[in-house]
């Protein structure tokens, strides 16, 4: 049995392009990007504070494993301003497109908005406020 208390340990999106992938999730989420050349695979991994709840990831190219897509999984950024509406204002300054405005989820649980990044992948942002 695992001890992991999140069951994501670590997630991927694929991008065609990834200097311009990493200026789309810089311009809208304020991110300094480790970018990391492994063999045939060219990663960009996000900020990682692996004591804080939440699973780790990257940016990852290689045409032959990974494909953008806006029908897989989506993968849900919670917003460093703590109000989605900064990150989702920057969305399509950045190259992206906004698909589902701020929408409240319930009291509980929050807002969410959903994008398309510039690399075709459908992403979506959460926060509280």
């Amino acid at each position: 049995m695992s001890n992991a208390l999140n069951p994501v340990g670590w997630f991927e999106i694929a991008v065609s392009d990834m200097d311009r992938a990493i200026r789309f999730y810089s311009a809208v989420f304020g991110y300094s990007m480790e970018r990391h050349k492994m063999d045939v695979i060219d990663m960009a991994w996000f900020p990682m504070h692996p004591e804080s709840p939440g699973a780790m990831g990257a940016l990852v190219c290689n045409r032959e494993f990974y494909r953008p897509s806006v029908d897989g999984a989506l993968v849900y950024f919670n917003v460093p301003s703590g109000d989605l509406s900064n990150e989702l204002g920057k969305v399509e300054k950045a190259g992206g497109k906004v698909l589902v405005p701020k929408t409240l989820i319930s009291e509980q649980y929050g807002h969410m908005a959903v994008c398309l990044d510039t690399e075709g992948n459908r992403i979506a942002l959460h926060s509280m406020q």
